[in-house]
């Protein structure tokens, strides 16, 4: 399937806090609320030859704590599944921005 239409994919701080404060209240990952992946991992990603975006999985480790699985995808919309793909997102709490809007 190729990729769709381009799209502004920005949100509002309003609807970000929202979207983030109904995954809380619903959420039994043992309290993780996000995580995050270092700039550098991300652009070995994205530099890979023929790379025109990324798609994330979710997934459970064995121990059932979340997993974001990122890999890159190509101009026909299909997962680089030959490529660098990605793990090991550092989890929210411990590794958390002060508070703010999007994790209180």
């Amino acid at each position: 399937m190729p990729l769709p239409p381009q799209r502004d994919h920005r949100i509002t701080l309003a609807d970000a806090a929202l979207l983030t404060r109904r995954h809380r209240d619903a959420a039994s990952l043992r309290g993780e609320r996000g995580g995050m992946f270092a700039r550098a991992a991300v652009e070995e990603l994205l530099i890979q030859p023929g790379c025109a975006g990324l798609r994330f999985y979710y997934g459970r480790r064995d121990d059932g704590s979340a997993a974001l699985v990122l890999v890159g995808v190509n101009e026909g919309g299909n997962d680089m599944t030959d490529g660098d793909l990605l793990e090991f997102h550092y989890p929210c709490p411990p590794f958390c921005s002060v508070p703010s809007q999007l994790s209180p």
